[in-house]
């Protein structure tokens, strides 16, 4: 029996012609024009599994698609998968993917707008925002944040199974502090409390570079079915 995880959406699919065209004016070489033996290290450029073409400088255009995305230029279902190890980087725009949302976390330092690598897209004034439509809705409806309003502005990310394949997940924001402190060379204090109904922490890999998302809550992996069994993670035989 297979469960739909909490929050999940199927895609219902967007043209990919707009796409294509915007990796060609991002230094994409289309596959009719691509010379193997002069690039023979370029990376493949797939489009709901079609060759497209090819380009050079891969993660330039990943970062320039993907910022495009969380500005929502592109459409949110979008899926960006890039797979270092086979040069490859794919793109899925078709409809029926399950996909799932999860807070997006910055990827890089950026002194103009004062983003920190490692940290949270969602800030404290945008909590308080949504916080304040709850208690004082605004007179006009466009005015108003919610959730498609977290979604535009790029605080929270839709992923599908072959996106959240390449992308590394952290549990909760608070591991994710943790994670940074470590990185930072900070102590890390341990937990003492003695209250048995405390949820355990996880333990944080000093081998992690670097963390893409952060889940919203650790619940939201499984259904409303798994969610109500307890130590679900845990073989019942």
């Amino acid at each position: 029996v297979k469960n739909l995880s909490l929050m999940c959406y199927v895609s219902v699919g967007s043209p990919s012609e707009p796409l294509i065209e915007f990796m060609i004016n991002r230094g994409m070489e289309v596959i009719e024009e691509y010379e193997p033996l002069r690039y023979p290290n370029a990376t493949k450029i797939f489009v709901n599994g079609v060759w497209v073409g090819v380009h050079q400088d891969p993660k330039d255009l990943v970062d320039h698609v993907l910022a495009t995305r969380r500005k929502s230029y592109l459409q949110f279902e979008v899926s960006l998968v890039r797979d270092i190890r086979d040069r490859e980087f794919k793109v899925f725009s078709d409809a029926g993917r399950v996909m799932r949302p999860v807070f997006t976390v910055h990827r890089k330092d950026d002194p103009l707008t004062g983003d920190i690598k490692g940290t949270l897209v969602l800030t404290k004034e945008l909590v308080n925002k949504i916080a304040k439509e709850q208690s004082d809705p605004p007179d006009n409806p466009e005015e108003k944040i919610g959730w498609e309003g977290l979604v535009k502005a790029g605080a929270i990310e839709y992923l599908d199974a072959e996106e959240e394949e390449t992308a590394m997940i952290c549990m909760t924001p608070e591991d994710l502090d943790l994670h940074g402190q470590q990185k930072a060379g900070q102590a890390v204090e341990d937990d003492t409390l003695d209250d048995p109904n405390r949820r355990l922490k996880s333990k944080t890999n000093p081998i992690t570079h670097m963390y893409s998302h952060c889940e919203i809550h650790p619940r939201t992996i499984l259904g409303p079915c798994a969610s109500i069994i307890p130590f679900p993670d845990l073989n019942p035989l």
